[in-house]
């Protein structure tokens, strides 16, 4: 069996311990000196490097449960020079632009001048010194494997994508996307007829999830996994952004740096000072010439970065108005004005904020198509676009004519002002692409790093997608769903050339979903390798890394069938070379995924029909993941948050379940209707058993809140026992038992923050709804809510005040008493 060995490292940024690099000065301490392994030491294990057995100066050591190897040897074997300094007592390794240095006896080490922190120290044993195996893989572009079976730690070459390299070829690889795309031709009648109205829960929901915003095991080598799952989403004086992995930052509309508050409000941020919360103020608002318009923003120290979308025109010649040999001289001359094209592009502003009252702009940079996602991590910044390939070769077809500049504005642009003022093409040998993919998109990943502003932006091309990405502190992970009609039997062809009358046996369709998995690097990016598993994943917590170990949760088939090709539920483990280790599968036939959360070697999977089953999933070993217990419940959680190791909390909705009348062939089926929205704190100390120890309901059917599909919108504090949301409220006025009143919707009742005490004595307790509206806005609303600039949009905390900020007002409690201690209107 497959296993990662997760070594030393921390490379990329956060955690890979890169390099054979370390960066102190000399030691106080006099060299470690250790003696020969023995055998239980690390003595067994075998390298291979890229495919034949290695033999150092000696073998490998186990420390700390890392393995370490002879420097000098494995170096010059992966190409790198090796310079030692003795007065420094430091090792230098150099490769093309990558430098690492290593200081003998420290954690410290140095990649291109970056601090990174080992998890074992280089050391001499003997005369012979000896470093953390990851490390030296890593920094030099070669991805590290363990297989438990041989006790063989295996050093390859990172994969390669094939280059697209024409426009000949570009078009081509359009035309087989297109072609995959279009499956099998069907007609009326392929599919079975319905068993009555389809459940309202899967409307509702499939209309919110279609497009989602999106520990050291055995003799392993390494030992410390290079993400932490986020139990909490505060620090101690003051709240930051509720994201998914510990020390990866996530754009969001609101951040604050302990004194002022930045917002991204219509198209324009402001800045405020919060603090003293009596004495609020804006101290400067950032407006913007142009199309731009802002999205999110990242805060860090002194710098401000504003992530948001803008456009530009694209090239078009008139076309004529027609090319038949039979047109007339006065119709062929006659030429047709193009629609001028416009190309999205997402664009980062990066700001000197050191004067709060005159932010200064520093640079800004460019990625053409429309926004994914972005990360932050330390002084990374990545950038993630999807952009339509198509354009300019479709539109030639349609109209008939060549273009002079058809190749040149088929490919994607980017602009670094670091660089130039002008766009860059990346051009058709420099663009990648994944094969057997179906989208006819580009996927580009931007990368600069915010503490070298001469360091141009790192752009990477790739054709084909990416629609759910996930990112750890050294690595990101786009999933590519690809989905291909299966050939059916019993499909009779009816004489005659009419295509509408063709009797086709209902289809059937397998979905596999790729993952391709890139290393970042300070602010740039290496495609590493790729895996594929079986079904779709739901969002970005349906992905996760731990202990170099990747894990996936998929949907296969299709919810609404009750056969063979019915929906099940799966769970897959990848080694770091995105080879499978364990899969476990068919969980829940019928019902699909609509939450996951990992948290370290366990995973929590909510899947819903008519009930809310939340299974507890064992990956303690990562090749025979296994259910430990699940619990069945009315509702689903859209979303789950770790409270601590043995509890986490569930958003999502209550449902209520009422028999389907008219169904002849199933008297005693049922059909469950969403509800209000559902808090739910779960106890998993006993994982074969899961309680769901409180539960509390807001509102009636129609109770929405942003926090349901964007994470972010959660404030959560163990340590102060605050939970806080923004929420609208729909409630039916003189609600009584009955059907009708399930599948009533709500009148509008409320719209702000609702903020709780959360503990595991008395579970929710709702200390205060807060609201911006006035009593006028209430009675306005009437029955329906409606977008309003005093809609609360996010709650955080600074020391002991709470925050609620909408477009029109920014508002601040007393965190124990609730009192309001002050305002600020924005206008």
């Amino acid at each position: 069996m497959n296993k990662t060995i997760v070594l030393a490292s921390a490379l990329l940024l956060a955690s890979v311990a890169t390099a054979a690099s370390l960066a102190s000065g000399p030691s106080a301490s006099s060299p470690v000196q250790v003696a020969a392994a023995a055998p239980e030491e690390g003595a067994d294990i075998r390298i291979s490097l890229f495919g034949q057995p290695f033999f150092g100066e000696r073998g490998p050591l186990l420390a700390d449960g890392v393995t370490l190897v002879p420097l000098r040897g494995i170096a010059e074997k992966l190409g790198a020079e090796v310079s030692w300094d003795e007065g420094a007592r430091s090792v230098k390794l150099r490769k093309e632009s990558s430098e690492i240095v290593l200081t003998l006896d420290s954690h410290d080490a140095l990649k291109n001048d970056q601090p990174l922190r080992l998890e074992a120290v280089p050391r001499l044993v003997g005369d012979i010194t000896m470093v953390p195996l990851r490390v030296i893989g890593e920094s030099f572009d070669t991805i590290v494997t363990w297989d438990e079976a041989t006790r063989t730690v295996a050093i390859d070459h990172l994969q390669s994508l094939p280059a697209v390299g024409s426009y000949d070829n570009y078009k081509a690889l359009l035309e087989k996307a297109g072609q995959s795309r279009s499956g099998i031709a069907v007609s009326a009648g392929s599919m079975p007829a319905s068993e009555g109205p389809m459940p309202v829960f899967v409307t509702d929901q499939l209309a919110k999830t279609a497009a989602p915003v999106a520990g050291a095991e055995s003799p392993r080598a390494p030992a410390v996994s290079a993400t932490k799952e986020k139990s909490e989403a505060t620090s101690a004086d003051y709240s930051k952004t509720n994201t998914q992995v510990e020390g990866v930052d996530e754009a969001d509309v609101v951040k604050t740096d302990g004194t002022y508050l930045y917002q991204v409000n219509k198209d324009r941020i402001v800045i405020a000072k919060a603090v003293p919360a009596g004495q609020m103020s804006v101290a400067s608002t950032v407006t913007f010439g142009g199309v731009f318009r802002p999205n999110e923003l990242y805060v860090d120290d002194n710098r401000l970065v504003v992530v948001g979308s803008t456009s530009r025109n694209v090239t078009a010649e008139p076309v004529p108005m027609s090319n038949s040999a039979s047109a007339s001289p006065a119709v062929s001359q006659k030429m047709i004005a193009p629609i001028r094209p416009v190309s999205s592009a997402v664009k980062a502003i990066i700001y000197d904020i050191t004067d709060k009252t005159a932010p200064k702009q520093i640079r800004e940079v460019e990625l053409d198509g429309n926004y994914v996602t972005s990360r932050k991590i330390g002084s990374a910044l990545y950038l993630v676009t999807n952009k339509y390939a198509g354009y300019a070769y479709m539109t030639k077809k349609v109209a008939g004519s060549e273009q002079t500049d058809e190749a040149s504005s088929s490919v994607p642009f980017y602009r670094d002002s670091a660089v130039s003022a002008e766009s860059k093409s990346v051009d058709f040998p420099d663009i990648r692409y994944f094969p057997e993919s179906p989208e006819s998109n580009y996927m580009l990943v931007g990368g600069i790093n915010l503490d070298r502003a001469e360091q141009p932006m790192d752009v990477a091309a790739y054709l084909g997608s990416g629609q759910n990405v996930f990112a750890s502190g050294q690595n990101l992970y786009v999933a590519v769903g690809k989905t291909k009609a299966l050939p059916t039997a019993g499909a009779a062809e009816p004489s005659g050339s009419d295509s509408a009358k063709r009797k086709i046996a209902p289809l059937s369709y397998e979905t596999n979903t790729t993952v391709y998995k890139f290393r970042l690097e300070q602010g740039k990016t290496k495609f590493v390798t790729q895996g594929e598993v079986p079904g779709t994943a739901l969002n970005q917590f349906s992905m996760d890394e731990h202990n170099g170990i990747f894990r996936i949760a998929t949907t296969t088939g299709e919810i609404w069938r009750t056969d063979e090709n019915t929906s099940k539920n799966n769970m897959y483990t990848l080694d770091e070379a995105m080879k499978p280790l364990g899969k476990l599968e068919g969980i829940a036939p019928g019902e699909r995924i609509y939450s996951v959360r990992f948290m370290g070697n366990r995973a929590y999977m909510v899947t819903f029909k008519n009930t809310d089953p939340l299974f507890a999933i064992d990956l303690t070993n990562p090749s025979a993941p296994a259910v430990l217990g699940a619990l069945k419940i009315p509702g689903y959680s859209d979303y789950l948050h770790p409270y601590d190791e043995t509890h986490l909390i569930g958003f999502g909705k209550e449902t209520a379940e009422i028999p389907l009348k008219g169904d002849a062939s199933d008297p005693n089926r049922t059909v469950a209707y969403y509800q209000g929205m559902k808090l739910s704190l779960f106890d998993v100390t006993d994982v074969s058993k899961p309680v769901e120890m409180f539960k509390e309901v807001i509102g009636d059917r129609g109770t929405e809140s942003e926090l349901l599909h964007n994470h972010k919108a959660l404030l959560f504090s163990k340590e102060n026992n605050l939970l806080a949301f923004p929420v609208t409220v729909m409630e039916i006025p003189n609600k009584t038992a009955g059907a009708d009143s399930v599948t009533a919707y709500g009148q509008f009742k409320f719209q702000g923050a609702y903020v709780y005490r959360l503990d595991l004595t008395n579970g929710f307790q709702l200390k205060a709804p807060i609201t911006h509206l006035t009593e006028q806005e209430l009675l306005k609303a009437g029955s329906s809510p409606y977008n309003n600039d005093r809609n609360v949009e996010r709650v955080l905390y600074i020391g002991d005040t709470l925050y609620t900020l909408s477009k029109g007002l920014i508002k601040a409690n007393d965190m124990t008493t609730m009192q309001e201690k002050g305002s600020l209107p924005i206008r």
